[in-house]
């Protein structure tokens, strides 16, 4: 399977009606940033071609919205210019273009948004990691709203996507993640996928989620 094709399901696709969308359920759009798209600093293969699943998403009836953001000091442990170097190029460095959201996502205007990565030594994939402009985390906002079940979709999957997946399932959330809405950076992501099967995550793409779109 190539980076950025749509992964191959190994299990059957769920009950549509077990996947309606219902005020106790919350989309998460992991990481969809400028520099994770093409021509970013830290590019997906094929990132933008989940846009116009997620826009379809967005106007399903969750009960909550949330964005996360890589939102990294200009030097950050996980960037190839530190001492000792990171992993990564310099990226969704905070208050720049290429941290900021992909224009095209057409988000409700009632959208919560979580910021990770903000401290220069230590570094977060999960979006449970991150916290909200009042310091709250992503957990206590979906425990505070209500929300028992999570949909996941974003950048990339193979790591922020897989990350927050799993400590959803550890924070006690059922998770689902929708693998259309996501690309990953790896060359095969059937790995990734068997991780979060594993871990008792749903995968499935978004077409039964909106039949009627």
């Amino acid at each position: 399977m190539t980076s950025g094709s749509h992964p191959l399901l190994h299990t059957p696709v769920p009950d549509a009606a077990d996947l309606t969308p219902r005020p106790s359920d919350a989309l998460l759009v992991i990481d969809v940033q400028n520099d994770f798209l093409p021509g970013g600093a830290l590019a997906v293969p094929e990132g933008d071609a989940i846009l116009p699943v997620i826009g379809k998403l967005l106007r399903l009836p969750f009960g909550l919205i949330v964005t996360s953001q890589d939102w990294h000091p200009a030097q950050h442990i996980s960037f190839k210019t530190a001492t000792p170097a990171g992993k990564w190029p310099p990226h969704c460095i905070a208050h720049t273009q290429g941290a900021a959201l992909a224009a095209d996502l057409a988000l409700p205007a009632n959208t919560l948004a979580v910021f990770k990565g903000t401290q220069a030594d230590k570094d977060s994939y999960s979006a449970f990691g991150g916290r909200d402009a009042q310091g709250t985390s992503l957990a206590t906002l979906l425990q505070h709203h209500g929300i028992a079940r999570v949909f996941v979709c974003g950048l990339a999957l193979d790591y922020c996507v897989q990350a927050s997946a799993l400590d959803a399932r550890t924070a006690g959330f059922q998770t689902v993640v929708i693998t259309d809405a996501c690309r990953g950076i790896a060359s095969d992501l059937t790995p990734i996928l068997a991780r979060l099967q594993d871990a008792g995550v749903t995968l499935c793409s978004s077409a039964p989620l909106m039949p009627r779109l």
